[in-house]
């Protein structure tokens, strides 16, 4: 499980981008490079970094599924998630 200030100041994050997204948008398209400078650093959603929903694991994410490596296989192999079985031939 990862720091719960680690995965409070990812939320931030997608709170400001999410924020200045449209801002942001409107300078680019307009060229206005040096007021995209002032902007505060965390709304550009570069800096965002996937992580698993359940734990926080910032490592092995799997995107389809929005999950780390280990509470994928965990679920999987309890049936939790449609669709997805072990493979065996």
């Amino acid at each position: 499980m990862a720091r719960k200030s680690l995965i409070a100041r990812e939320r931030k994050r997608e709170r400001m981008v999410a924020k200045y997204a449209e801002k942001r948008a409107a300078l680019k398209a307009a060229g206005e490079w040096e007021e995209l400078d002032k902007l505060p650093r965390n709304s550009n959603p570069i800096r965002l970094h996937n992580r698993c929903g359940l734990t926080g694991r910032p490592k092995g994410y799997m995107r389809k599924f929005g999950l780390c490596r280990v509470k994928f296989r965990e679920m999987a192999l309890d049936g939790k998630i449609p669709g997805i079985r072990k493979a065996s031939w």
